[in-house]
């Protein structure tokens, strides 16, 4: 067995997939013998842990950003993770319905920055946005699973907006680096494994 297929076989068994499990992509880096495995296999596992966040706050964001990136393999690793670090039900689905009201947000909010038109500003935005007012995650941590997602979708006014809440709220700027980190290491794992 060769290296490549070793640190596939224990990134899959990390993450509770079948070690036969290949897609395309990790396919190309198996056969290719590719040293980028093994930064991947490290990177993913720096997601569960962070000075600055509780294990539950990285399961919780991992689930979030799979979520958000409509990755069915990690989506079910993270929800498992999230459960054996206390996550309730309530807090799962909240990171779930995150996920969701902030795609509809950072697509609109997107367009709003990107056409520059004051006329919608002036528009009512009609998204209902309950899900935000009293979050059972708490509000610090709701505005960061809507930074790290917001991260993600590429929307500049919400990253700016959200951030700028979190500095409000008290959060350091260390919790907040390590959010969007865990994001960004999510959606790249998720471009092998999906």
């Amino acid at each position: 067995m060769s290296e490549s297929t070793e640190i596939i076989q224990e990134l899959l068994q990390g993450v509770g997939v079948d070690t036969a499990y290949r897609s395309e992509a990790l396919t190309l880096l198996e056969k290719g013998e590719s040293r980028y495995l093994r930064d991947l296999k490290l990177n993913l596992t720096s997601t569960l842990t962070s000075e600055h966040l509780s294990t539950k706050e990285c399961a919780l964001l991992g689930l979030t950003t799979a979520i958000n990136n409509n990755n069915t393999q990690l989506t079910q690793y993270f929800t498992k993770y999230a459960e054996e670090q206390g996550a309730t039900a309530a807090e799962i689905g909240e990171a779930a319905g995150c996920a969701s009201l902030l795609a509809s947000n950072n697509i609109f909010y997107r367009f709003r920055h990107f056409t520059q038109k004051e006329k919608y500003t002036q528009i009512p935005a009609r998204i209902r946005m309950q899900l935000m007012m009293k979050p059972v995650t708490g509000k610090e941590f709701f505005e960061l699973m809507s930074l790290a997602v917001s991260a993600v979708n590429g929307c500049e006014m919400c990253v700016n907006a959200h951030e700028d809440s979190l500095i409000k709220l008290g959060t350091t700027e260390e919790r907040i680096f390590d959010a969007v980190r865990i994001a960004s290491l999510v959606t790249s794992a998720g471009k092998l494994i999906f």
